[in-house]
C-alpha cells in the first residue's frame, strides 16, 4: 500500500515523539539510581558510624563519627544542589517538547491550509487547461523546455555512466601502488618536481610498469567526466530558464483567470510552513542541549553529585575505617557480623546501581543519536517537499517495519533515507490540458506547474532536480542536478548556530512544486 506525504511526515513525527518520550523516562530512570546512590552511601556511613560505636574507645570514636559527620553534612547540601539543577533541567526538557508537540501541530495545519488552496487551484487550472495549451506563444515555450530538458538530460545520463567507467575501470590504475606513486608525484608532468637520484629511480619505476602507455588512459578516464559534467550542467541551467520560463506564462494566464488570490494565500500558507519549520529547527536545538544537560545530572555527572559522592568516599575509604572494617571481620560477634553483612549489602546494592546506570546511559546515547539522525531525515523529507499533499510513497512499510528497523539500528540513516527517496513519486493528473499534448512523464508531474499534473509535464532525468517532479534543494542529501545517482555526501540540516528554512524556499504555487 502507498502512503501520502503529510500521513508520512506525521509517522515520522510520532516515532521522534516516541524517542523523546523514552529519552525522558531513561532520563528518570537515572536520576532515581543518582539518587538512591546518594542514599545508599549516607546509609553505609551510619552503619560505619554503628560498627565504630561498638568496637572504639569513646575518644576514637568521636573523631571518627566527627569525619564522618562532617563529610555527610557536606553531602546532604551538595545533593540538594544537585537535585535543585535536576529538576530545572527536567522542566526545560519538558517545555521543549510541549513546545515541539504545538509547532509540528501548527505546521501540519497550515499544511492543510495549504491543501485546500492548491486543490482550488488545480480545478481552477483544469478549467483553463485546453485554452492555454492552444496559446501558440505559450505551446513553443513549452516545447522548448521540453527539448531542453531532454538534452539536459542526456548530458546528466552520459556524465553518470562516465562517472561509473571512472570508477570501474580507474580501479586496476587505483590498485597499483607504484603507479599511483607515479601519478600523484606528478611524474612525467610539468609540476614534476625531484632531485637527479629520484629522477633517476623514478624512471625505472616508470619503465616498469609501463607508465608511459598507461598515463594518458587514465588521465582521460578522471578528465572526461569533469568536461562532461560541466556541459550537463550548462544544459541544466538552461532547462531551468526555459522552464521558468514556461511557469511565468502560466502564472500570468491563472493570474488573469481571477487565480492570484488563490496563489497568494498558497504563498502565504508556505511562508507559514516555512516559519515553522525554522522555529522547529531551532526548537529541537535548544530540546538536544537540554537533554544533555538533563542526562549529565541524571548521570550524577555534575560537579555537586561527584563532589558529594567523593566525599562519602573519601571519609569511608579511610585507613581508620578500613582497620574498622577488617577487624570487625576477623572476630565474629552477632552485632559485628550483622552490621559487616549490611555494609556488604550495600555495597552490593551500589555496584547494581553503578551496573545499571551503565546500561542506562548506553541507551541514553543510543536514543540520543537516532533522534538527531530522525531530525535530519524529516528535515531532508521537507526539503524535498516530500510532505506535500500530492507526494506519495509507494512502501508503506517506511513507516512500519523498515522504521522500526532503523530505529533499532539495523540500517543506517543514509540507507532509510535513499529507500524514502526511491519510493518517493508524485500523484498523477486527472485531467490533461486538451488534446493530449502533455510530455512524457513516467507519470510524475513538472516541477511547478501551477497546472493539473496531466500535461506540459517536463521528462527530467532522474537524480535530476526532482527526478521529473520539482526542483530539489542545492546541497541536499539527495543529491540533485550534478549530483550523481547515489544518495551523495551527507544530510544538510543545519545544526546550532546555522538555523535556516528549506533552500528554494518551499512548495510551488500549483499543481506542482
Amino acid at each position: 500500500m502507498s502512503i501520502r506525504g503529510p500521513e508520512a511526515l506525521a509517522s515520522l513525527d510520532e516515532a521522534m515523539r516516541d524517542i523523546r518520550r523514552e529519552e525522558e523516562e531513561i532520563s528518570k530512570r537515572l536520576a532515581r539510581s543518582a539518587e538512591k546512590l546518594g542514599k545508599i552511601r549516607e546509609n553505609e556511613t551510619e552503619l560505619f558510624r554503628q560498627l565504630a560505636q561498638l568496637r572504639l574507645d569513646p575518644a576514637v570514636q568521636g573523631e571518627l563519627d566527627g569525619a564522618l559527620s562532617s563529610a555527610e553534612a557536606r553531602a546532604r547540601e551538595q545533593l540538594k544542589a544537585h537535585a535543585k539543577n535536576l529538576s530545572k533541567a527536567e522542566k526545560d526538557v519538558a517545555e521543549s517538547d510541549a513546545l515541539l508537540t504545538r509547532l509540528t501541530g501548527e505546521r501540519a495545519a497550515a499544511l492543510k491550509v495549504y491543501e485546500g488552496h492548491q486543490a482550488e487551484l488545480k480545478a481552477l487550472g483544469s478549467r483553463l487547461g485546453a485554452s492555454i495549451a492552444r496559446d501558440p506563444v505559450f505551446a513553443a515555450k513549452r516545447q522548448q523546455a521540453s527539448e531542453l530538458a531532454e538534452i539536459a538530460g542526456q548530458s546528466m545520463r552520459k556524465t553518470e555512466q562516465a562517472e561509473r567507467d571512472r570508477e570501474e575501470k580507474g580501479k586496476p590504475y587505483r590498485d597499483d601502488a607504484l603507479f599511483m606513486y607515479l601519478w600523484e608525484a606528478g611524474y612525467g608532468t610539468a609540476s614534476y618536481r625531484a632531485n637527479n637520484l629520484i629522477r633517476y629511480l623514478d624512471g625505472l619505476v616508470a619503465n616498469l610498469v609501463s607508465f608511459h602507455k598507461t598515463r594518458p588512459n587514465f588521465a582521460m578516464l578522471n578528465e572526461i567526466p569533469l568536461r562532461l559534467r560541466e556541459h550537463a550542467e550548462r544544459q541544466i541551467e538552461n532547462a531551468r530558464q526555459a522552464e521558468a520560463e514556461v511557469d511565468a506564462l502560466e502564472t500570468a494566464a491563472i493570474d488573469n483567470a481571477g487565480g492570484k488570490p488563490i496563489r497568494e494565500a498558497m504563498e502565504a500558507a508556505q511562508k507559514q510552513i516555512d516559519a515553522f519549520d525554522a522555529e522547529i529547527v531551532a526548537a529541537e536545538d535548544r530540546r538536544d542541549e537540554a537533554a544533555k544537560a538533563l542526562g549529565l545530572l541524571s548521570q550524577g555527572g555534575d560537579s555537586a553529585f561527584e563532589d558529594a559522592l567523593a566525599g562519602l568516599a573519601k571519609a569511608l575509604g579511610r585507613e581508620d575505617i578500613q582497620t574498622l572494617l577488617a577487624e570487625a571481620r576477623r572476630t565474629r560477634t552477632g552485632q559485628d557480623d550483622t552490621i559487616v553483612a549490611q555494609i556488604d549489602d550495600a555495597r552490593a546494592r551500589a555496584k547494581e546501581e553503578e551496573n545499571e546506570t551503565r546500561d542506562q546511559n548506553d541507551r541514553l546515547k543510543t536514543l540520543a543519536a537516532r533522534r538527531r539522525e530522525l531530525e535530519d531525515i524529516q528535515w531532508e523529507f521537507k526539503k524535498q517537499r516530500f510532505d506535500d499533499p500530492r507526494s506519495s510513497f509507494r512502501d508503506d512499510k517506511l513507516v512500519g517495519d523498515v522504521l522500526n528497523d532503523f530505529l533499532r539500528g539495523g540500517i543506517s540513516a543514509a540507507s532509510y533515507w535513499e529507500q524514502w527517496r526511491r519510493s518517493q513519486n508524485w500523484t498523477a493528473g486527472t485531467s490533461d490540458w486538451g488534446g493530449g499534448v502533455g510530455l512524457p512523464n513516467n507519470g510524475r508531474q513538472r516541477s511547478n506547474s501551477p497546472w493539473p499534473e496531466g500535461g506540459g509535464t517536463m521528462n527530467w532525468p532522474d537524480s535530476s532536480f526532482g527526478g521529473g517532479s520539482k526542483p530539489k534543494s542545492k546541497g541536499g542529501f539527495g543529491g540533485g542536478w550534478g549530483g550523481g545517482s547515489g544518495s551523495g555526501g551527507g544530510f544538510s540540516r543545519p545544526r546550532t548556530g546555522s538555523v535556516g528554512t528549506r533552500k528554494h524556499g518551499g512548495f510551488k504555487t500549483g499543481g506542482g512544486f
